[in-house]
Protein backbone atom coordinates (compact mmCIF):
# COMPACT_ATOMS: atom_id res chain seq x y z
CA UNK A 1 0.00 0.00 0.00
CA UNK A 2 3.02 2.38 0.03
CA UNK A 3 4.21 4.65 3.01
CA UNK A 4 1.08 5.28 5.27
CA UNK A 5 0.57 8.63 7.10
CA UNK A 6 -0.94 9.17 10.68
CA UNK A 7 -4.56 10.05 10.22
CA UNK A 8 -5.17 7.95 7.08
CA UNK A 9 -8.27 5.53 6.59
CA UNK A 10 -7.12 2.06 6.26
CA UNK A 11 -9.08 -1.57 5.95
CA UNK A 12 -7.44 -4.97 7.66
CA UNK A 13 -6.30 -7.19 4.79
CA UNK A 14 -5.47 -10.82 6.56
CA UNK A 15 -7.35 -13.44 4.49
CA UNK A 16 -5.42 -16.20 5.70
CA UNK A 17 -8.09 -18.41 8.13
CA UNK A 18 -5.16 -19.48 10.40
CA UNK A 19 -3.59 -16.32 11.17
CA UNK A 20 -4.73 -15.47 14.55
CA UNK A 21 -5.45 -11.87 13.49
CA UNK A 22 -8.00 -12.96 10.57
CA UNK A 23 -11.21 -12.06 12.41
CA UNK A 24 -9.91 -8.46 12.24
CA UNK A 25 -9.97 -9.26 8.31
CA UNK A 26 -12.28 -6.33 6.26
CA UNK A 27 -12.34 -3.73 9.56
CA UNK A 28 -11.78 -0.27 8.78
CA UNK A 29 -10.07 2.22 10.87
CA UNK A 30 -7.50 4.68 11.15
CA UNK A 31 -3.68 5.05 11.24
CA UNK A 32 -2.87 7.20 15.38
CA UNK A 33 0.71 6.02 14.95
CA UNK A 34 3.28 4.67 12.95
CA UNK A 35 6.01 2.77 15.29
CA UNK A 36 9.76 1.84 13.88
CA UNK A 37 11.10 -1.19 15.01
CA UNK A 38 14.03 -3.67 14.15
CA UNK A 39 11.95 -6.32 12.16
CA UNK A 40 14.64 -8.15 9.87
CA UNK A 41 12.71 -7.10 6.79
CA UNK A 42 13.24 -3.44 5.49
CA UNK A 43 9.35 -3.61 4.16
CA UNK A 44 8.18 -5.03 8.10
CA UNK A 45 10.57 -1.71 9.80
CA UNK A 46 7.15 -0.17 10.65
CA UNK A 47 4.01 -1.06 12.78
CA UNK A 48 0.99 1.00 12.77
CA UNK A 49 -1.19 1.51 15.04
CA UNK A 50 -4.43 1.63 13.95
CA UNK A 51 -7.50 2.47 16.19
CA UNK A 52 -10.35 -0.01 14.37
CA UNK A 53 -14.08 1.60 13.87
CA UNK A 54 -14.67 -0.45 17.45
CA UNK A 55 -12.28 1.61 19.17
CA UNK A 56 -10.13 -1.13 19.54
CA UNK A 57 -6.34 -0.06 19.02
CA UNK A 58 -4.06 -2.60 17.79
CA UNK A 59 -0.44 -2.83 15.85
CA UNK A 60 -0.56 -4.21 12.34
CA UNK A 61 2.07 -4.22 9.46
CA UNK A 62 2.00 -2.57 6.16
CA UNK A 63 1.34 -5.89 4.82
CA UNK A 64 -2.13 -6.18 6.64
CA UNK A 65 -3.34 -2.93 5.24
CA UNK A 66 -4.95 -1.54 2.46
CA UNK A 67 -6.96 1.38 0.91
CA UNK A 68 -10.67 1.44 2.72
CA UNK A 69 -13.61 0.12 0.24
CA UNK A 70 -15.95 3.39 0.38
Amino acid sequence: MGQLREGERIRIDIPDETDPDHHYHGEHGTVVEIISDEAGDPQDSRLYRVELESGEVLDFRGRDLRPPFE
